[in-house]
């Protein structure tokens, strides 16, 4: 089967496409013909082994698992004698184990893991929305978030933010976005209550009206965003800041047990994409689209999110059949 692969840490050159062994699946298994997956900010810091203390889990001088690739969506091609809940020909999405191995034309996935039934009728490219949904569910339910409260949501047009909005929602709060002149109408679009451009005004003038504030992209950092809490109010974001200020912020709360900074472990479960299949089902959540690659351009698409610069999700058509994208 064709993967990508990176036998060494690196940017998008450590990339190549290649030949490699088809995995079979165990008796619990399934296997899954790939036809979307995503590169992500995720798939990127571990291209680079970012930050660098990471390859205590995933290699110290080359990678232990050399094809990446968190989401995927595709149809089963076969299962193990032990699973019931799927079989051949199932269309289904999720997140890999790991975060591994959705950059390749088939996939093993455990039954029991983060893998559901796709809804009817939605396209696969519209399905591989799980990783940025994943890490802002993570944070929201550390929150606490439910109706009445308020949440800022800083850098709400990357696949975390876009992801956060719709799913703050989703919990009945009161959503204010922040982002750039260009994405004003994407933030609205996508449900926010009021959408602030922070290259005309100071977001952070906005004052302490927040229960929570969470900054998706990493780059507010806690300093300038502590204005915005209410007394008792959280925060939460998805990079360690400038200066790595987030992580010196965790410690000092953590050690004054004040839990104004929260910092949660995000942990890819079925349950997670049950609950994406029923808000993509509703119509509650729906994918952000930037840019679509085959699976041969991979590198480029690696570049592009190196750039910072994208909008919701990069596609990868992993299979090129117009008739199952």
């Amino acid at each position: 089967m064709k993967a990508a692969v990176n036998t060494r840490y690196g940017g998008p050159d450590a990339v190549e496409v290649r030949d490699v062994p088809r995995p079979v699946a165990g008796p619990r298994d399934v296997l899954v013909r790939v036809i979307a997956s995503t590169v992500s900010r995720t798939d990127r810091e571990a291209l680079r082994a970012h930050p660098f203390f990471a390859r205590v889990f995933t290699g110290l001088l080359r990678p232990r698992r050399t094809i990446l690739g968190m989401d995927f969506a595709g149809e089963v091609e076969a299962v193990g004698a032990q699973v019931t809940s799927f079989k051949p020909g199932d269309r289904v999405f999720g997140l890999t184990p790991g975060g591994y191995g959705g950059h390749a034309e088939f996939l093993v996935m455990p039954e029991a893991g983060a893998i559901a039934a796709m809804p009817e009728g939605l396209p696969f490219a519209e399905a591989v929305v799980c990783e940025g949904a994943h890490y802002a569910d993570t944070y929201l339910r550390a929150f606490g978030l439910r109706p009445g409260h308020t949440i800022l949501i800083y850098g709400s047009s990357g696949a975390i933010g876009a992801a956060a909005v719709q799913l703050a929602k989703s919990y009945g709060a009161t959503v204010t976005a922040v982002t750039d002149t260009r994405h004003l109408a994407l933030a609205t679009s996508l449900g926010a209550d009021r959408v602030v451009d922070y290259t005309a005004e100071d977001f952070t003038n906005l004052g302490p009206q927040f229960d929570f504030v969470l900054d998706a992209v990493g780059k507010a950092g806690y300093l300038r965003c502590r204005p915005l809490l209410k007394p008792g109010g959280t925060f939460s974001a998805a990079d360690l800041g400038p200066w790595g200020q987030n992580i010196y912020a965790l410690l000092w709360h953590e050690a004054t047990r004040s839990k104004k900074v929260i910092f949660p472990i995000p942990k890819s479960t079925k349950e997670f994409v049950e609950t994406m299949r029923v808000h993509l089902e509703k119509g509650h959540f729906r994918a952000v689209i930037d840019r679509r690659y085959p699976l041969e351009q991979i590198q480029d698409a690696y570049r592009y999110v190196e750039t910072g610069q994208k909008t919701g999700i990069v596609v990868i058509d992993v299979a090129s059949l117009p008739d199952l994208t």
